[in-house]
């Protein structure tokens, strides 16, 4: 008798108990966990949980991640898999996520393979050079140089290509 009263107590007290063993847990967890994804050399915009006020990548190679107000700008520096933490105001964690930074998807890349080098073309709709990593040292560095060299003369007004050196 003592057991089929015991039985029809859990049958009937089960679904309330369960439910509170779950919300105890979640309310347990300071932090959720997710898996985001990013281009290499392009930015994603995500909104953190309320009280975020510090946020650390793991690698700073791969990703880097700029917070302001709620709002997280993650950007992919190189390839691979990192993790960004979020921490509130008391240094507790809020967030822990895994980022991964993933190769160029968009459908102007052209990739020609010269022998073992590689090099990385924007063809939209005529081609041209595009820094991408893991191409060859010789066309990483000549196509950065040449684009360092067009952002300082944009940035100083100076006109593009070679001309009479500035009298003094």
């Amino acid at each position: 008798m003592l057991a089929m009263s015991l039985a029809i107590f859990w049958r009937r007290r089960r679904l309330p108990v369960l439910m509170a063993l779950a919300l105890g847990a979640v309310a347990l967890s300071p932090a959720y966990a997710e898996h985001v994804t990013v281009n290499v050399d392009q930015a994603r915009v995500m909104r953190l949980p309320q009280g975020v006020a510090t946020v650390v990548i793991g690698n700073p190679l791969i990703a880097d991640a700029t917070l302001q107000g709620g709002v997280l700008v993650l950007t992919g520096k190189g390839y691979g898999t990192t993790n960004l933490v979020a921490l509130g105001r008391d240094g507790q964690v809020v967030t822990s996520d895994t980022v991964e930074v993933v190769g160029p998807k968009s459908s102007d890349l052209v990739v020609v393979y010269k022998g073992t080098e590689r090099e990385s073309y924007s063809c939209s709709p005529v081609c041209e050079r595009r820094i991408t990593l893991g191409d060859g040292v010789n066309y990483f560095n000549t196509t950065l140089a040449q684009s360092g060299s067009r952002a300082g003369q944009a940035a100083s007004g100076s006109p593009a290509g070679p001309g009479p050196a500035p009298s003094r």
